[in-house]
């Protein structure tokens, strides 16, 4: 069976690089339809919190990945991982250190000096790393200093932690970064020297900055977290990371059943791929316009509430209950809100916008004539705007414009008809009447 996993530090907000690569074991484990764990590498205690740990594991299922075991704490297995490295030892494959500037290894000590372990490397050797990404990698043991496995403290190092639960997790495929490369050939000495099976190891390119420099922690819109905050919908995030480094013939827009159907690792590329800010967002845009009207209602209600949530129920409702006409021109769950801006945060404009006297008669007119009018009714709305415009002899933006403008307070906002159908008509007539 083919097992995969996805091993982060948490230390910091998911980064869209370990998204990516959770997803790429994801939808592999998937496809083969084998299992995807999840380990969390917290040995390192001091940057290490449990406050990340829950972002992670809430990020990822807002992707929609979900992984098939309980998760994972490397730290509970260290003690395993001591077992290895007493084994490694006890095979001359591991050497105690005494002095950290010079590798003595036939010295008499102190019975209580303190020391780290380090794992020997036997030189004059070539060690193959046979990627699935990257094709065969050869590194000569000269160029590999006999590295630490245990600290002075009796905590184990990442190499010896990893390639132990690896081992014990029963990893058959590793997926990650090319940053990865050089732990990859550390790793394949430990299992070699321990007579495990090695796992195949698949060392993705990374992703870089908008500017072409490697993506960082310290870039803007670096965490899946950044992308959640201006409303990024979960299904466009996971659609563009999908195609940040794989492709598929021609194809741009991936169905989840889709994506785990067609993903395989002989399609992602060998060069780094470079974050698009305007992509990300066009893709969100075709999720807003082509999702059901219920899908995107209760993304958008879940995004007020976690980011907007001084919004007053009324607002809310009718936000929601014209979403259709709200998303349009918005690229964003974030846009959708600043769209509707005229709902909930309606700031009248000075007379003096409205330009001149025969804009506030042709409001007067407008105003007159829909009086009557109770229950919104766009074929009238339509029929009393062209009543106007043949009167005056003017063009329909002549209308338009300071009727948007008194009814919204901007110059950006939908059609007539729909700001009309949006407010109601009491409400549309009461923001009229303060300019008559």
């Amino acid at each position: 069976m083919i097992i995969t996993r996805f091993a982060p530090s948490p230390t910091g907000e998911l980064h869209v690089g370990g998204a990516r690569t959770a997803l790429f074991n994801f939808l592999y484990s998937k496809n083969q339809k084998g299992k995807f764990l999840l380990r969390i590498e917290d040995t390192d205690k001091e940057r290490s919190k449990k406050k990340y740990v829950d972002q992670i594991i809430e990020s990822l299922k807002w992707l929609g990945i979900t992984f098939d075991n309980e998760v994972v704490h490397q730290s509970e297995n260290i003690e395993e991982h001591k077992k290895v490295a007493d084994i490694l030892l006890e095979k001359n494959y591991a050497y105690k250190c005494f002095d950290n500037k010079e590798y003595i290894k036939n010295k008499e000590v102190k019975k209580n000096s303190s020391y780290v372990v380090r794992l020997k490397i036997e030189k004059n050797k070539k060690i193959i790393l046979n990627d699935g990404v990257q094709g065969l990698v050869e590194i000569d043991t000269n160029a590999i200093e006999d590295f630490i496995i245990l600290r002075s403290d009796g905590t184990p190092t990442y190499n010896l932690s990893a390639s132990v639960d690896d081992k014990i997790m029963n990893i058959t495929h590793v997926i990650r970064g090319d940053d990865h490369k050089i732990n990859a050939i550390k790793q394949i000495i430990i299992f070699q020297y321990m007579g495990w099976k090695l796992p195949k190891y698949y060392h993705i390119p990374l992703i870089h900055s908008e500017d072409g420099k490697k993506l960082s922690k310290r870039d803007n819109a670096s965490t899946t977290a950044d992308y959640r905050k201006i409303g990024i919908l979960p299904k466009a995030l996971r659609n563009y990371l999908l195609k940040l480094g794989w492709s598929y013939k021609e194809k741009e827009i991936f169905s989840y059943d889709e994506s785990i159907k067609l993903f395989n690792l002989k399609n992602i590329g060998k060069s780094p791929s470079k974050l698009d800010f305007e992509r990300i967002k066009s893709l969100n845009e075709y999720y807003i316009k082509n999702i059901s009207e219920k899908e995107l209602s209760e993304s958008l209600l879940k995004y007020l509430y976690e980011s907007k949530n001084s919004l007053q129920k009324v607002h809310l409702d009718k936000i929601i209950d014209n979403i259709n006409i709200l998303k349009n021109k918005s690229k964003t769950l974030e846009d959708i809100y600043l769209n509707s801006n005229f709902i909930y945060n309606y700031n009248p404009v000075n007379i003096n916008k409205i330009s001149n006297a025969n804009n506030i008669a042709y409001i007067k007119d407008f105003f007159n004539e829909i009086s009557n009018i109770k229950i919104f009714d766009e074929s009238k709305i339509l029929e009393i705007s062209k009543l106007i415009v043949s009167k005056h002899k003017i063009n329909f933006k002549d209308l338009g414009q300071p009727l948007r403008l008194i009814l919204t307070g901007s110059s950006q906002a939908p059609s007539i008809k729909d700001i009309i159908k949006i407010l109601g008509m009491n409400e549309t007539k009461n923001r009229l009447s303060k300019y008559i």
